[in-house]
């Protein structure tokens, strides 16, 4: 009868549930282990007795990351590049994929532009380059820095050419019979109905730019101008602690250098994980209607 689950497709069901479930606790255990671990004395997470809930619970290591000024500086400064990254991104991708969704009769050199684009995604000039680049045009040890070499997402651009694309060509006609132009078609009826594309641009945005650190220790000279990636990386990965006062170092014999960082690390991750799960509905129609059609 139709609607009936036949045997196999019921193993199938209850195979991918358990697959989906397994990968699910593969992605969170980690991190609610993480935050045990921060939650723990310096003793417990020392001797290795922390596994996914706090022993011996304490609230120091995140009282010694509120009052580092190090930490909050590199917060302050990932919270900038994102507000402008995802200003400078979000206009400039509108602004590029709105003439490259045209058909090839209105804009004659649509083709060879796309594929200049697509060109980017595969070769760049490499890391010397762009570096040289980024000095002789003074952006050194500041923010633009971080933003700029990134403004125009490829990737991006492209998800909002084939967004733009499909949407129905009689609403910009239309538009342009009651006498409006390029740009009031773009702000005022490309861009309202492209919701779930822009709130997927943006997810994209916030994220490579909070989890970005490699660009923060080529281009800032300073610690103070790191990003929050940036700044963990170099006290979790690198074991600088150069960048730590003689009064932090006490501070440390109390939350120990573990708990320290897991707190560092569940603060630095936390944003994300609030912040996704209200765009996430767009994201996934952000990325199914805004994927290559014919």
């Amino acid at each position: 009868m139709k609607g009936q689950r036949t045997p196999s497709r019921q193993t199938f069901i209850v195979s991918n549930y358990f697959f989906l479930s397994a990968l699910s606790l593969l992605c969170i255990l980690p991190l609610v282990h993480v935050l045990a671990v921060s939650l723990s004395s310096s003793a417990a997470a020392t001797a290795g007795q922390v596994n996914l809930w706090p022993v011996d619970f304490t609230l120091k290591s995140y009282r010694f990351v509120a009052s580092n000024p190090a930490f909050l500086e590199a917060f302050f400064v990932t919270l900038q590049r994102v507000g402008l990254g995802i200003a400078v991104n979000m206009l400039l991708v509108l602004l590029t994929a709105y003439p490259l969704s045209k058909e090839t009769k209105s804009f004659r050199a649509r083709t060879w532009m796309v594929w200049l684009f697509v060109f980017t995604m595969l070769f760049n000039g490499g890391l010397i380059p762009t570096y040289m680049t980024i000095k002789y045009t003074h952006l050194l040890d500041s923010i633009w820095a971080l933003v700029i070499p990134g403004a125009v997402p490829v990737f991006s651009v492209i998800l909002l050419i084939n967004f733009f694309r499909g949407l129905p060509k009689e609403l910009e006609e239309a538009s342009f019979i009651d006498g409006a132009g390029h740009w009031k078609a773009l702000w005022s009826i490309y861009a309202p109905l492209s919701l779930p594309a822009l709130a997927t641009i943006a997810l994209l945005t916030i994220v490579g730019h909070w989890n970005s650190w490699f660009d923060g220790l080529i281009y800032m000279n300073s610690r103070h101008n790191y990003p929050l990636s940036s700044y963990l990386q170099t006290i979790i990965i690198q074991r600088d602690l150069s960048n730590v006062t003689l009064q932090e170092m006490k501070e440390l014999s109390d939350v120990s250098d573990r708990t320290m960082k897991a707190a560092q690390i569940f603060l630095g991750a936390l944003p994300i994980l609030v912040l996704y799960p209200f765009l996430q509905k767009y994201f996934v129609k952000g990325i199914v209607l805004g994927s290559v059609k014919e």
